[in-house]
């Protein structure tokens, strides 16, 4: 495998050396799956009225982790030229 990337492009987290673009697609990976919980969750709460406020409550929250989204890549972005920088 050629591997052209800098090694500046990775860090050490728990002893483990963690290539950057592999570390932001994690978290934007493990955001979807929170959301898409959150989503399903208050879907089904949706279901009974008088569980329909914490269905809505997981709806807002699930609303925030969209806006999670794009700011997991624009740090990303940001992380990256930083240290491209350096």
């Amino acid at each position: 495998m050629n591997n052209n990337r800098p090694k500046e492009l990775t860090f050490t987290l728990f002893k483990h050396d963690i290539k950057i673009d592999a570390f932001y697609n994690m978290l934007y990976q493990m955001n979807d799956i929170i959301l898409a919980l959150f989503f399903i969750a208050g879907s089904l709460l949706f279901f009974k009225e008088s569980t329909s406020f914490y269905g809505s409550i997981l709806f807002l929250i699930g609303s925030f982790q969209l806006l999670i989204r794009p700011l997991i890549m624009i740090s990303r972005e940001i992380h990256i030229r930083n240290i491209k920088n350096r």
